[in-house]
C-alpha cells in the first residue's frame, strides 16, 4: 500500500527575488539543470547544450498551443464599476467559461462592456467554483476584437508588465485556445529546433491548452483528495505515429514540458501506445505513477507544493527533485515562468 503522499512534503523554500519576472532578451540564453533521475547527480549548462543531450532517434514532444490575450478589463453597464474577466474555456462559439473578480459585481444577468462598447459580455450562470458563464457580442471576428482588446494572462506571480506579447509565445505556437503558456517551450529558437532536427531527432507536435488551474494552489493536505482541473488536448495521428514509432524503435520521448507530458500519458492505452484523438483530461501524477510514454523531460521550475513539482517527482524521486531544487536556489537560477530551465534525463 501506498505511503500517504502529503502537501507539505512537496514544499521547498523560494528567496522572492528569484522569481523571474521579465523573459530574458535571448530565448536560449537561459540555464540549464541537469538532473539524472537515476543518481540525483546534478550538472549545470546552459540551454543551448541540451543538443549534447539529444540523440538521433530520439523524438522531442512539443505543446504547440497558443496563448490568448484572455485577460479583458471592462465596466458594469449599470454602474460604471470595474471589472476584469479572465477567458478560460470557450464552452460554444461565443459563450465563454470565464474567471471574473469582482465575481459579486457580476451576477447572473449582469452586461459588461469592454473598449468603450466594441465588446459586451452577458453574465448568464455562475458554475463550478464560482467561475462565469458569459455570451459576448460584438462586430466582426471575435479574436481580431480580441486581440485588440485583450491582454496576456500572465501568472499572478509575475508584476512587471509584458512589453512584447510574443515573449508569453512559443516560437512554434498554431492553435489558439490557452490562458497560460507552456513555458518550457518559451526556452526554444527556430534555429535551435533546425539543430535538434539536423541531430536526427524527431519532432512530434501535440496541444494542450493550458488552464488556469495550473496555478491554482493545492488545498487539500493529502494529494488522493485533489481533484485537478480539466484542459482540452489534442493528438495528431501524425504525432502518434511519430511517438509510437520512436518507442518502438528504442528511441526517447522526450517531453518539453509538464503540458506535452500531460498529452502523451493522456493519450496512452495501457500498453503504452499513444492513440489519436482529442478530448479532456484531468491526469494527476504524482509519485508513484507509472510513466507509460514518456522517458526524459525538460521543464522549468515550479512552485513550492504545486501539481507540477509533485509531477516532476514522479519522474524523478521527490529526494532527488527537491535536492536540486535546493542547489538551484544555491546557484541563484531563475525560477518558474521566465526562469531557467530543467532536463531530467
Amino acid at each position: 500500500m501506498q505511503k500517504e503522499l502529503l502537501k507539505k512534503d512537496f514544499y521547498f523554500d523560494l528567496p522572492p527575488e528569484l522569481i523571474a519576472q521579465d523573459p530574458l532578451a535571448d530565448r536560449s540564453a537561459s540555464r540549464l539543470f541537469v538532473l539524472d533521475k537515476e543518481t540525483g547527480a546534478a550538472a549545470h549548462r546552459k540551454f543551448t547544450d541540451i543538443i549534447e543531450y539529444l540523440s538521433e532517434g530520439d523524438c522531442l514532444v512539443l505543446n504547440n498551443t497558443k496563448v490568448i490575450p484572455a485577460r479583458l478589463m471592462g465596466t458594469k453597464a449599470e454602474t460604471g464599476a470595474a471589472i476584469e474577466v479572465l477567458l478560460l474555456k470557450r464552452r460554444e462559439k461565443d459563450i465563454w467559461e470565464t474567471l471574473v473578480k469582482p465575481g459579486k459585481k457580476a451576477r447572473e444577468g449582469a452586461v459588461i462592456h469592454f473598449g468603450g462598447g466594441l465588446l459586451t459580455g452577458k453574465v448568464l450562470n455562475v458554475v463550478d467554483e464560482g467561475n462565469r458563464l458569459i455570451q459576448f457580442e460584438y462586430e466582426g471576428i471575435f479574436e481580431e476584437v480580441l486581440d485588440r482588446l485583450g491582454e496576456m494572462p500572465l501568472p499572478p506571480y509575475i508584476t512587471h508588465k509584458l512589453a512584447d506579447k510574443s515573449r508569453y509565445q512559443t516560437v512554434y505556437a498554431k492553435c489558439e485556445g490557452s490562458a497560460a503558456a507552456p513555458t518550457a517551450g518559451l526556452h526554444f529558437t527556430e534555429e535551435l529546433l533546425k539543430k535538434v532536427q539536423e541531430r536526427g531527432v524527431q519532432t512530434a507536435y501535440v496541444t494542450l491548452h493550458v488552464g488556469l488551474g495550473t496555478f491554482r494552489p493545492v488545498k487539500e493536505e493529502n494529494l488522493l483528495n485533489h481533484h485537478m482541473h480539466s484542459e482540452f488536448y489534442q493528438v495528431t495521428q501524425e504525432a502518434a505515429d511519430t511517438i509510437n514509432r520512436t518507442k518502438q524503435a528504442g528511441g526517447r520521448v522526450i517531453c518539453v514540458g509538464t503540458t506535452s507530458c500531460r498529452t502523451v500519458e493522456s493519450a496512452a492505452d495501457d500498453n503504452g501506445k499513444v492513440l489519436a484523438g482529442s478530448g479532456d483530461t484531468e491526469i494527476f501524477i504524482y509519485p508513484g505513477y507509472q510513466f507509460k510514454v514518456l522517458d526524459s523531460l525538460i521543464t522549468n521550475f515550479h512552485l513550492p507544493e504545486s501539481t507540477l513539482i509533485m509531477l516532476v517527482s514522479a519522474l524523478a524521486g521527490r529526494e532527488n527533485v527537491l535536492g536540486a531544487y535546493q542547489e538551484a536556489v544555491r546557484e541563484r537560477y531563475r525560477f518558474f515562468s521566465f526562469g531557467d530551465a530543467m532536463f531530467i534525463k
